[in-house]
């Protein structure tokens, strides 16, 4: 029976303990006064949270405690947010706090707590969203309270790291009930306007109370909307705010903003002096290093009188060459053009009319032969035949006594079958012709 039993060691048992307590209880907040305070070398503070009825040993350290700004004191009443865990050494129970605050701004702690997750959740406080600053702004807008220390201070880094930086103050109110709206309001602004190229949107320190327009979700909603970038400069180093966390950059201080959006003038002054120095140094190589080529080529340039001797001679011979090639030209010309005149000459219209016109003479001249010739050939022609067609003419036989006789149509009759009676006949004489009338027909 006794080998069954799970025995435990002390150390077994509190390393159990804290690790159930660690486990299954979440980050809480309890309020209660602050006692017992212990605040060794270590800068680790131990202390003690009562209320009328229990106490609670706790323990903050250094890293978390740098944070704080309520200076923990004896009796009086805070708000802490923490785990519960155990310390194994005495086995006690104890609250391991992350932060601390008066228990009166726990209401607003808590209201601050919840919007952050919110904004967190939706990705307002992405680095995605995050714009860069310009390297060299042309002008500043500072949304501020026109009267508080903030804006001093920013003027005051300005006007010692450069001045020639303009700057816009679009005036708002930095605490109470009004702040959040005007604060969002003068970011849209200078949007709507493009007032300038990047914002400052801050105060100087105070409470949470004081800082709570800075941490109203209008005030984080207008800053990421802007198109400008927005540098955050609320409170002190150790303020944090919800508009730090949506910014497209936090500063600790307004001074601190004004530092790292404003060019350093007298470092850049530094600089140009450096610049100028090497400008003079390299502008005084460089004219040493063109003056020796200078030089060099002064002595390898001849004298422009010696070039233009030599241009002149050549300008000489070219001319003589142009002269001799003109002349050779012209006279290459003048023959040809001799030679085309007298070709000309032979194929001259005059000459070939001149030639035409006698050998139509002689055409025609041998024509008049021709003709005459012909004709007293066709004469005698005509008068062999006249006189063949003489020695057979009928009217030489008509001539011997002998007549024709014709009908009224020019028919010579040749047969008495060819007539009738009472036809009137045409008798041709040699000379003369007489009427006859067919009064009988013998066959």
């Amino acid at each position: 029976m006794q080998q069954n039993r799970q025995i435990l060691t002390v150390s077994q048992l509190n390393r159990a303990a804290k690790d159930l307590l660690e486990t299954y209880l979440p980050m809480l907040w309890v309020e209660g006064e602050l006692s017992n305070l212990s605040a060794p070398s270590s800068g680790h503070w131990y202390f003690s949270l009562k209320d009328s009825g229990a106490q609670v040993r706790c323990a903050m350290f250094r890293n978390r405690n740098m944070l704080v700004r309520v200076k923990p004191e004896p009796g009086k009443k805070v708000l802490v947010r923490g785990k519960v865990s155990l310390y194994e050494g005495r086995g006690d129970y104890q609250l391991i706090v992350e932060h601390m605050e008066l228990a009166g701004a726990g209401d607003l702690q808590r209201q601050f707590e919840l919007l952050k997750e919110k904004l967190q959740a939706e990705g307002l406080f992405d680095p995605a969203h995050k714009k860069p600053l310009p390297a060299w702004p042309r002008r500043l807008g500072v949304v501020t309270s026109p009267t508080g220390a903030a804006v001093h201070d920013i003027l005051h880094v300005l006007r010692r790291r450069f001045p020639a930086l303009p700057v816009i103050v679009l005036p708002v109110a930095v605490q109470g009930n009004e702040a959040a709206g005007q604060i969002a309001a003068a970011i849209e602004t200078a949007n709507r306007h493009a007032l300038c190229d990047v914002l400052i949107v801050g105060r100087g320190g105070g409470s949470l109370e004081d800082l709570w327009a800075f941490n109203e979700e209008v005030v984080a909603r207008a800053i990421h909307a802007s198109a400008i970038p927005v540098v955050s400069a609320v409170g002190h180093e150790v303020d944090f705010t919800i508009a730090d966390f949506v910014a497209d950059l936090r500063a600790p201080t307004p001074s601190a903003a004004a530092e790292l959006i404003s060019p350093d003038g007298p470092a850049l002054l530094q600089q140009l002096k450096q610049y100028e120095l090497q400008l003079s140094r390299c502008m005084a190589a460089h004219l040493r290093w063109h003056r020796q080529q200078v030089e060099h080529l002064r002595a390898r340039l001849p004298h422009p009188k010696q070039k233009l001797q030599a241009q002149a001679q050549t300008f000489d011979h070219l001319e003589m060459r142009l002269q001799r090639a003109m002349a050779t030209s012209l006279r290459g010309a003048q023959q040809r053009v001799e030679r085309l005149h007298h070709k000309l000459q032979r194929f001259n219209p005059q000459h070939q009319l001149a030639r035409h016109a006698h050998h139509l003479q002689v055409l025609t001249l041998r024509l008049e032969v021709a003709q005459r010739k012909s004709l007293e050939a066709q004469q005698q022609r005509l008068q062999r035949a006249a006189g063949l067609l003489q020695s057979v003419s009928p009217l030489n036989t008509l001539s011997r006594g002998y007549s024709i006789l014709l009908t009224d149509t020019g028919h010579a009759v040749r047969d008495s079958a060819e007539v009738n009676e009472g036809q009137t006949l045409t008798a041709r004489l040699h000379r003369g012709e007489l009427i006859c009338e067919v009064t009988a027909i013998k066959p």
